[in-house]
């Protein structure tokens, strides 16, 4: 049986989460001092609101260190929506916010069009950049259908500076933001894979198979 630590930070989505964990047979914990990290196999860190509300309380409750340090041991490690969004670098929402750091790259607002409304409420499909039809190849979103759509909420979205970094993007209009990242044992979804369906439970359950 898995066991995994879901980071709380009063940002959202917790127990969603939780729960999609739970019914693919994990034994999960709820994380909100430091000293309640280090001894899963998996770290999660969800999150709906604002990034520089995000930050502060992860910074309040003294969970950035150990979620590092837990990072560099090579575990695998998920961000979901504002959890994705806060390993970057720096955002823009309300302001300017530093990030994490991990990713390199900025979280901006979506950009718009006449008649396309923000936040981005609805479902839509992955694409792998520049249609890298391998890209997903040995990562959590393997099997994937270019025909599943996914479910988002969100007004911002990641840009990563490297493209190696992109593991899906998604059209908001016409123009493309990342949907998923990846760099080494760290995956990031904007979307809700926990409010997606079968494939989003599909996915969590791939990211279970990360070692």
């Amino acid at each position: 049986m898995k066991n995994v630590r879901v980071i709380d930070y009063d940002a959202g989505n917790l127990f969603n989460v939780v729960r999609a964990f739970e019914h693919l047979g994990c034994t999960v914990k709820i994380a909100s001092r430091p000293d309640e990290i280090s001894d899963g196999e998996y770290l999660v860190l969800p999150g709906v609101g604002a990034f520089g509300d995000g930050m502060a309380n992860l910074k309040k409750r003294e969970l950035i260190a150990p979620m590092l340090e837990w990072i560099n041991t090579g575990r695998p490690f998920m961000g979901i929506c504002l959890g994705m969004q806060l390993l970057l670098t720096s955002s823009e929402e309300f302001g300017r916010y530093e990030g994490l750091g991990i990713v390199p790259g900025k979280v901006s607002r979506l950009l718009t069009e006449p008649g396309l409304k923000v936040p981005n409420i609805g479902w839509h499909p992955l694409s792998p950049p520049e249609d890298d039809q391998n890209r997903w190849d040995g990562t959590v979103l393997e099997g994937v259908a270019l025909t599943r759509d996914m479910y988002f909420v969100h007004s911002f979205a990641a840009y990563p500076d490297d493209p190696a970094h992109w593991l899906a993007q998604s059209l908001f209009g016409k123009h493309w933001f990342c949907s998923a990242l990846r760099k080494d044992n760290i995956f990031g979804c904007q979307f809700h894979p926990e409010k997606s369906g079968i494939t989003g439970l599909a996915i969590l359950e791939s990211f279970l198979k990360e070692t």
